[in-house]
């Protein structure tokens, strides 16, 4: 399958087939690294500056230094998306690695982090995403504990999102959803999740060891505009039995309506009224946001 776009590797640009980082990095042999997926609205990076703002805070509880400023990333993504040629909109990951150096965990050994910035066409979800929902497994593999990789930080070791959508994937879902070590639901592989009871949309507790998803939180923006409810609740297993509707929240996906859990459907099986809102007004919101940027730059 050929590879799409352009990457960005400790400041060469080549085509994705190209690129090329070391086998000696230390975020191919160990994981040690963090990143940040990003999506354009309008051409324009959506959030960039709350992302920019988590991978410092993720690189934080690595003790990795993070080599540039938020104007040289911003500069060296915009290169890169000219690089990738014409598309619509951009799909952005950024990954900062522990760097190149001998095998072992001395990190004196990798004085020098690794940026990687890959630029591709943004791949929307299929049509019946939106018209029929997704299915969600609930899996037996549990989310990281705190104790052991936190999950707020978002790590380029994501064996345990990996092992869940696997899961998932074999039981005919699209997602797989974890709980935490006490039994409460957390998040799914690769979203945030969502219920809606009466009317307002509750999300698990940061402290259900979850990452806080860009998205997830800029929803409650949306939520308080548009005068729908979004508020945070411990949730478990039994809360999925009493939800009218379900959905997900990612950068990539932004809100993905889950009508069926398991082999059960949630609430009458189909896409609900507050989901729907929700994503209109997240949509709304987004290219308003990133429209004024495009006029801002203009003037």
């Amino acid at each position: 399958m050929p590879l799409h776009g352009a990457v960005y590797v400790n400041g060469r640009i080549a085509s994705a087939e190209e690129a090329v980082i070391p086998v000696y990095d230390h975020g191919f042999l160990y994981g040690e690294g963090v990143y940040e997926t990003l999506r354009t609205y309008n051409r324009v990076p959506f959030l960039l500056d709350r992302h920019v703002r988590r991978l410092r805070a993720s690189a934080g509880h690595l003790q990795l230094a993070v080599p540039f400023s938020d104007d040289e990333l911003a500069a060296w993504i915009e290169d890169t998306m000219a690089a990738a040629g014409p598309m619509r909109e951009a799909y952005i990951r950024v990954l900062l690695t522990r760097g190149i150096g001998e095998l072992t965990y001395d990190v004196r050994s990798t004085p020098v982090p690794s940026l990687v910035i890959i630029v591709k066409p943004l791949e929307e979800p299929p049509s019946r995403v939106l018209t029929d929902g997704i299915k969600v497994a609930l899996v037996p593999i549990l989310r990281n504990h705190p104790g052991s990789v936190n999950p707020v930080i978002k790590s380029n070791n994501l064996l345990n999102n990996a092992l869940a959508m696997q899961e998932a994937n074999r039981r005919g879902a699209d997602e797989g959803l974890m709980c935490n070590y006490r039994g409460e639901l957390s998040e799914c592989s690769q979203a945030n999740f969502f219920i809606v009871r009466s009317g307002a949309a509750l999300t698990p507790r940061n402290e259900a060891g979850l990452l806080e998803g860009l998205t997830r939180n800029f929803l409650f923006e949306v939520g308080e505009e548009i005068g729908v409810e979004v508020r945070y609740e411990t949730l478990f297993p039994a809360d999925l039995q009493t939800a009218d509707e379900a959905f997900i929240t990612s950068t990539t996906r932004e809100l993905s309506p889950v009508t069926r859990i398991d082999d059960k459907p949630v609430g009458n099986g189909k896409p609900g009224q507050v989901t729907r809102r929700l994503h209109e007004g997240y949509r709304r919101r987004a290219h308003a946001l990133t429209q004024a940027l495009v006029e801002g730059r203009l003037l």
